[in-house]
């Protein structure tokens, strides 16, 4: 459901209900789509799932090397012709 800025301010207390039980809610203004109030459920996992950006990268106390790059895919090769 979209909730305009006048009605999301009046009523924050439902707004806040409609988005523990029902999910993600969407607030306008003037008609367009501006902010969503989601769960802090939901909001935990979407951070968790959210790479780091490269500044975030270099300064984290701890390697993460792992997402540098993408992984390899494994490569079959055929072996080299034979010469007589």
């Amino acid at each position: 459901m979209a909730w305009p800025v006048r009605e999301a301010r009046a009523r924050f207390g439902a707004l806040l209900d409609a988005s523990v039980s029902e999910g993600p809610q969407i607030v306008t203004r003037r008609g367009v789509e501006t902010a969503v109030l989601v769960p802090i459920g939901e909001w935990r996992r979407l951070r968790e799932e959210t790479p780091l950006t490269l500044k975030e990268l270099l300064l984290a106390p701890e390697p993460r090397t792992e997402t540098l790059a993408p992984p390899r895919e494994e490569r079959h090769y055929r072996p080299p012709p034979a010469f007589d």
